[in-house]
């Protein structure tokens, strides 16, 4: 019942258009280009004009990235093909391997509230995992889920995670075909077909980020030509570390936060998951562009169909249904960012203070 409600009231806002689908990215791709062609100017004049500049243009891969996740969701043009074309196009600009990306992204959609199978970016774990840990790794545990993580999670994540794991998957490849090459040769090809390998999860997977590789590395090249190899690569690398970082930021707080709503597979409830454990992230003005709205994140949870460009007009027709969804203002950002424990009994994600007191409670 729920279901088809949701269904029947997001239908007219579900509508798709592709002269707006072609704006967007127009607009996006256009001051992306101009950045990169200021910073080749600037140089000569100082090299620390990587630092600005690369933080600025990470804005625009941020961009790049939302919209090629709505692509991942069939959502930002009407057809199929034009999804899949410039998601796979934005893949290339973001480094992130899009069929790939969008096929994990809907593992999370699937199981969205259920954290004993999805524990996001962060890999949260419960409350009663973290009892069982000795000081130390209680320590540790924090440690590696500092803001400050996120600058090397950015590098790592979105530059280094897509490339390092299609070499080592190719090099694992290459070892199973040799190994059947030497036993049983006749089953060389079907080896090949397969493509297994832990790197990967089917052999189309292992075709797209083959594509997305092969495709960077012209481009790489070009542009090592045009500026230089060092003058490319480290504001490459910036502008990716920048972009992923917050992307991480912005995507946790949308689902670890005060209040936040986590179950269990068996009593997980995907409708209250998507009012109560997802958040609506109130976003300066320029920063809901550059996020394409991604900040409704409670809609576009209720159905994946909404296109971004019509998340604003769906959130104030309909808010009435929304006063149970919280509200993250961006001063909030960094106190959400301790809600990094999932209290099962509670079925809550909880903060290390609320833990604390848990604990104290439950020893009087």
């Amino acid at each position: 019942m729920e279901k088809k409600f949701w269904r029947d009231t997001l239908k007219p806002y579900t509508q798709k258009s592709d002269a707006f689908a072609l704006w967007q990215i127009a607009s996006t791709i256009i001051p992306f280009m101009g950045i990169w062609f200021l910073y080749s100017k600037l140089l000569p004049l100082s090299i620390w004009v990587v630092i600005p500049l690369a933080f600025a243009t990470s804005f625009f891969i941020l961009r790049f990235f939302v919209l090629l996740h709505d692509c991942g969701h069939d959502s930002l043009f009407k057809s199929r093909k034009a999804n899949k074309f410039f998601g796979y196009l934005m893949g290339v600009i973001t480094g992130m391997p899009q069929y790939v990306w969008s096929k994990h992204h809907s593992y999370h959609h699937k199981t969205n509230g259920n954290w004993e199978k999805y524990h996001g970016p962060f890999n949260i774990i419960s409350t009663e995992e973290y009892s069982k840990l000795s000081p130390s790794k209680q320590k540790s545990y924090w440690y590696w889920r500092h803001p400050l993580i996120l600058i090397p999670g950015g590098f790592v994540y979105v530059l280094f995670n897509p490339r390092v794991n299609w070499m080592l998957g190719c090099i694992q490849l290459s070892f199973n075909i040799l190994r059947t090459l030497v036993a049983k040769p006749s089953n060389t090809l079907d080896t090949i077909k397969k493509c297994e390998s832990k790197y990967w999860k089917t052999p189309k997977e292992f075709r797209h980020m083959t594509y997305n590789n092969l495709t960077l590395l012209p481009i790489w090249a070009l542009m090592c030509s045009a500026i230089g190899t060092y003058n490319f690569f480290i504001f490459y690398a910036l502008t990716l570390t920048f972009s992923g970082g917050l992307g991480i930021l912005f995507f946790t707080v949308q689902h670890n936060f005060e209040g936040s709503y986590g179950s269990d597979t068996e009593r997980v409830d995907y409708f209250k998951a998507g009012l109560e454990g997802t958040s609506f992230l109130v976003l300066p003005k320029i920063l809901n562009w550059f996020t394409a709205d991604i900040g409704y994140h409670h809609i576009h949870h209720l159905s994946t169909s909404v296109p971004n460009y019509n998340l604003v007009r769906c959130h104030n027709d309909l808010e009435h249904l929304f006063k149970n969804v919280k509200r993250i203002e961006f001063s909030d950002i960094r106190h959400s960012l301790n809600y990094q424990l999932w209290d099962k009994d509670k079925e809550l994600i909880v903060s290390m203070a609320e833990y604390k007191e848990s604990m104290k409670s439950a020893a009087h």
